[in-house]
C-alpha cells in the first residue's frame, strides 16, 4: 500500500524538517530548490514549505511544481532561474527573482525548451527576460506578472519572447517595465487580454504569420504593436493608449499581406497607424471598426500607393487625421463609412451619410510632413496663421490626398 501511494500522480512532499536542516547551517546558504526536484518522482506534485530557495532549477521530467504563492526562488544574480526541458511539466505560483544580465545568454526568469507546458499565476522580476519559449510548442503561459531589471528600457530584456514556436497562448499576464514582447520565426500564436505598460514596444511579430492578438491593452510605451514580414495577424478589441514617442506608433505594418485590424482603439499617441503602401494587390490591410482618438497623427502611409480597405471607422480629436510620404499613397486606399468630427456637410436625407465626400487637401501641414523637425511647432500661432493664409489664397492648387465618399453622420 506505501509503493503505491508513493507512486501517486498527487504527491505532496513534506521535507520541512529537511528544509529547516538544510537553512540552519549558514554554510549552505539557501535550500537549493534543484534537491526537491530531483527527488519529486515522475507525475508527482513538489509543494514547498514557504520560503527562499536557491536556484538555478533545471526540470528534466514531468513534475508539477506549486509554489502555493508563499515560495521563492532566487538566482542570486546569475544565468537563468528556472529551465524546463520535459513537455508536460506545470509551473505555478511561484516568485522567481535575481536572474543574471547577460543578453548574449538571455538569462531569463524561466526558459522552456519544451511543449505543453502550463505556466501560470508566478511573479517573475529582477529577472533580464521574463519567459523565454524556445522552440516550444502548445504552451500556455497565462496570468504571471513580469518586469525586468531597472535599466534604461533599450538594455532591459524582453518579457516575453518566442522563438521559431508556434501554438503557444499567451494570456492575462501583466507585463511592465520590460523592453519588448518578441515573436520571431514563430507562427499561429495566440496573444489574449494581456496588461504591457511602460515598455518599449508592446508586441513585435517578426516572420511570424497566423498571428491572433485580442483584448490586450498596452500603454504608456514607446510603441505599441509592430508587424514585420508577418502575414493573415488578426489584430482585435485591443487598447492602445498614451504613446507618446515622437517616432512611435500604436500600430505599425510593414511587409505584411491579410492583415485585420478591426475594433481597436488608438488614442493619446503620437501616430495611431504607420502602414506602408503594398507592393502587391494581396499585401492590403482591412480596418474597420477602429477608433482613433487624440492623437498628433491618426494615420501615416508611406510609398506611391494605396489600396488598403479603411471603412466605419472614427476619427475624434485627433490633431491630424492623415500624414502622407505621397499624396497618392492615401488617395489610392478605399475609404468608406468613416466618422470624421471635423466632417463639414449635411445629411439632408438623415439617412446617416453626409451629402457629399469628406475629402482633405494638403495645405500648410505639407511643411511639417516633408520637415519632421517642423512637426514640434505645430499648432504655433505662426504655422496656424501660414495654413490660414494657404487656404485662404493658395499660392498653388492643393493636393487632394483622401476622399470618404460616403462619410458617416454619427
Amino acid at each position: 500500500m506505501g509503493g503505491k501511494l508513493c507512486r501517486m500522480h498527487t504527491f505532496s512532499l513534506n521535507f520541512l524538517a529537511l528544509a529547516t536542516l538544510l537553512l540552519s547551517f549558514p554554510a549552505y546558504g539557501l535550500a537549493p530548490m534543484q534537491l526537491f526536484v530531483e527527488i519529486t518522482p515522475e507525475g508527482g506534485v513538489l509543494k514547498l514549505p514557504p520560503g527562499r530557495y536557491a536556484g538555478p532549477v533545471v526540470i528534466n521530467k514531468q513534475i508539477t511544481l506549486d509554489g502555493q504563492g508563499q515560495v521563492i526562488i532566487d538566482n542570486g544574480g546569475e544565468g537563468t532561474v528556472l529551465t524546463i526541458r520535459a513537455d508536460g511539466v506545470v509551473i505555478r505560483n511561484l516568485h522567481l527573482t535575481n536572474s543574471g544580465g547577460s543578453h548574449n545568454e538571455i538569462d531569463a526568469g524561466i526558459l522552456v525548451e519544451a511543449d505543453n507546458t502550463l505556466i501560470e499565476n508566478n511573479t517573475i522580476d529582477n529577472s533580464l527576460f521574463g519567459i523565454h519559449l524556445k522552440q516550444a510548442n502548445g504552451n500556455i503561459v497565462r496570468n504571471n506578472t513580469i518586469s525586468s531589471k531597472q535599466r534604461d528600457p533599450t538594455l532591459r530584456g524582453d518579457g516575453i519572447r518566442l522563438w521559431y514556436s508556434s501554438d503557444n497562448l499567451i494570456e492575462g499576464n501583466e507585463i511592465d517595465r520590460v523592453r519588448d514582447l518578441v515573436f520571431s520565426s514563430s507562427p499561429d500564436n495566440r496573444i489574449f487580454s494581456n496588461q504591457i505598460s511602460n515598455s518599449r514596444i508592446g508586441m513585435e511579430f517578426v516572420f511570424s504569420p497566423g498571428i491572433k492578438v485580442k483584448g490586450n491593452s498596452i500603454t504608456d510605451n514607446h510603441r505599441g504593436i509592430v508587424v514585420i514580414y508577418s502575414d493573415d495577424i488578426h489584430i482585435q478589441g485591443n487598447r492602445i493608449w498614451k504613446l507618446r514617442n515622437i517616432t512611435g506608433s500604436a500600430l505599425a505594418i510593414k511587409e505584411s499581406s491579410q492583415i485585420e485590424v478591426n475594433d481597436n482603439e488608438f488614442g493619446y499617441c503620437a501616430i495611431g497607424l504607420t502602414i506602408n503602401a503594398p507592393i502587391h494587390p494581396e499585401n492590403t490591410i482591412d480596418l474597420h471598426h477602429n477608433l482613433f482618438a487624440y492623437n498628433d497623427t491618426a494615420m501615416y502611409f508611406y510609398g506611391e500607393k494605396g489600396g488598403h480597405k479603411i471603412h466605419d471607422n472614427r476619427f475624434e480629436e485627433n490633431h491630424s487625421d492623415i500624414m502622407v510620404s505621397s499624396a497618392s499613397s492615401a488617395l489610392g486606399n478605399h475609404w468608406r463609412n468613416n466618422y470624421w468630427d471635423n466632417y463639414q456637410g449635411y445629411d439632408r436625407d438623415r439617412d446617416g451619410i453626409g451629402d457629399h465626400p469628406h475629402e482633405i487637401y494638403l495645405y500648410a501641414d505639407r511643411i511639417w510632413m516633408d520637415h519632421p523637425m517642423v512637426r514640434f511647432y505645430r499648432g504655433s500661432p505662426v504655422l496656424e496663421l501660414l495654413d490660414f493664409v494657404e487656404r485662404l489664397a493658395p499660392f498653388s492648387p492643393p493636393k487632394l490626398v483622401l476622399r470618404d465618399p460616403a462619410p458617416r453622420m454619427q
